[in-house]
């Protein structure tokens, strides 16, 4: 689950789609959204004998003052929790399809978590309803599980994050429902790959802004629009800490270096068009202002002596 950058840093995307070999032939566009909320439903319940994160029943949770450097002891917990939520991310995957709703892909990844003794750590995440995020299509971050029905040519994005042994692992990945137009399927790709840029920016040393000089130089060769006001953050002990990872080139802010044993999330938000964004009346659905396509990729990952591990691998 990404976090709110506060501060809000501007928001700006300049420049056309470029023409050429890397441009979706004609007829192939993604089309305009007209996504609304689908009818709700409670979420199931946790078992009583699982460990609850300490915001659940809070309205504020009482976090950013644990380090975000672990000992090996500690990134083996977050790389338990965090495996476990991509686990759960395979599981509920096989399930999308055209006709799914959002509720039971809910309700997949909720009893995957909970039957495994993990708190699927949304679920009362300053009060967020459900037990993961899913957004499609327009939705850039923090969908609501609700009545929605998956269709054909659909991308839809899974936020899912597990609370096990004390610590959180924090995951999502975009994924196509059905056939989907050359456009959508080609942002898909590029914002995972734009994941992979970023982690392998990452070297002890380095400041924390290289992640998102290497993501946005990359999208830009696109004309993608890059999120900036929703960012990757330090996790594991608090879901997010205080540490903040743009992913855009914020030089020379977000100075801070990478050192070993730091553990943060990395999870691009990429735009077919505008990063402007509006929110729904509940409070958490993020949508592009110009209801056009976004897709998002996410892993939690540890800085290493050489380089980064990812930490939310099956």
């Amino acid at each position: 689950m990404s976090q709110r950058q506060n501060p809000v840093a501007p928001s700006s995307h300049n420049g056309p789609r470029p023409a050429g070999p890397t441009a979706p032939e004609p007829g192939s566009f993604a089309p305009v959204g007209t996504l609304t909320p689908g009818a709700p439903s409670p979420a199931p319940p946790v078992p009583a004998a699982i460990p609850r994160p300490e915001y659940v029943g809070k309205a504020t949770p009482d976090e950013g003052k644990a380090s975000d450097v672990y000992d090996a002891a500690g990134v083996e917990r977050i790389r338990a929790a965090g495996r476990l939520a991509a686990q759960a991310m395979e599981h509920t995957a096989a399930h999308i399809r055209p006709g799914v709703t959002t509720d039971e892909l809910d309700r997949i990844a909720h009893a995957f978590l909970v039957e495994r003794g993990a708190y699927p750590s949304c679920l009362g995440y300053r009060g967020f309803p459900r037990s993961i995020c899913t957004s499609i299509n327009e939705v850039i971050c923090h969908g609501i599980p609700d009545g929605t029905v998956l269709e054909d040519g659909d991308i839809v994005n899974l936020d899912i994050t597990a609370y096990l042994d004390g610590v959180h692992g924090d995951h999502n990945r975009t994924y196509l429902v059905g056939d989907v137009d050359e456009e959508s399927r080609l942002l898909v790709e590029r914002t995972e790959e734009a994941l992979r840029r970023g982690i392998r920016a990452v070297k002890p040393g380095r400041q924390v802004n290289v992640i998102g000089r290497a993501i946005e130089s990359y999208a830009k060769r696109f004309g993608y629009g890059v999120v900036r006001d929703f960012i990757g953050h330090g996790v594991g002990v608090d879901f997010h800490s205080g540490l903040v990872i743009p992913h855009y080139d914020a030089a020379p802010a977000h100075d801070r270096l990478l050192v070993p044993g730091m553990v943060f999330t990395i999870e691009p938000m990429l735009t077919l068009g505008t990063i402007e964004w509006d929110q729904w009346d509940d409070g958490w659905t993020v949508v592009t202002r110009d209801r056009r396509r976004t897709a998002q990729f996410e892993h939690t990952i540890v800085v290493t002596d050489d380089g980064a591990e990812i930490l939310t691998l099956p």
